[in-house]
């Protein structure tokens, strides 16, 4: 029989495979582009994905056409590329090959996924009993301390740095796309 941590472990790497999948697809048509972007606008362009699946799950209404599903997964391809700009400075190329974009995503995803796989274990799945709409509301909360510490030029006196709050949005938002598939079946 699978255990509860081995069958997260491959839900997570589904969810991940379908978010690469999109990342590369991206880079194919538009190339390293995202680059450009500043941490802060990387932010409050998470910070606009989290407020409309709010919206989405208070109101029932979707003009846009894209979906609930479709917002968590730019969160997380967003939050990738804030970890890879913080990594990165203005000295590094502003195009990077798509070998060179892939590889940083992996690698940070691997990160990321370690980082959830230790909390799991110590939270003994809580998550699974979770609403998404705590998850929503974490990243939302996520991303108004991320604010406050841009605010404070990155600046904390006892709190986690950003970076740890972008990976805890990813694997929020790879949480409530578990928890969505597993409410379809």
């Amino acid at each position: 029989m699978q255990s509860a941590l081995t069958k997260t472990s491959e839900q997570y790497d589904a969810v991940v495979a379908a978010c690469r999948n999109i990342f590369m697809k991206k880079i194919t048509d538009y190339g390293t582009s995202w680059r450009i972007l500043r941490p802060t606008s990387l932010t409050d362009q998470i910070f606009i994905k989290a407020q409309r699946i709010r919206t989405l799950e208070q109101t029932g209404v979707n003009k846009v056409g894209e979906g609930i599903e479709d917002e968590f997964r730019g969160i997380i391809n967003y939050a990738v590329i804030a970890l890879v700009q913080l990594q990165l400075s203005d000295a590094d190329p502003m195009n990077l090959s798509p070998e060179k974009s892939l590889d940083l995503y992996n690698t940070i995803l691997a990160k990321v996924k370690k980082l959830m796989m230790d909390k799991n274990h110590d939270y003994g799945e809580a998550w699974r009993d979770m609403r998404v709409s705590s998850f929503t509301d974490l990243i939302l909360m996520k991303l108004l301390r991320v604010k406050q510490i841009e605010e404070n030029d990155g600046i904390t006196l006892i709190s986690e740095g950003i970076d740890s709050h972008y990976m805890d949005m990813i694997n929020y938002s790879v949480f409530a796309l578990i928890k969505l598939k597993e409410d379809e079946a």
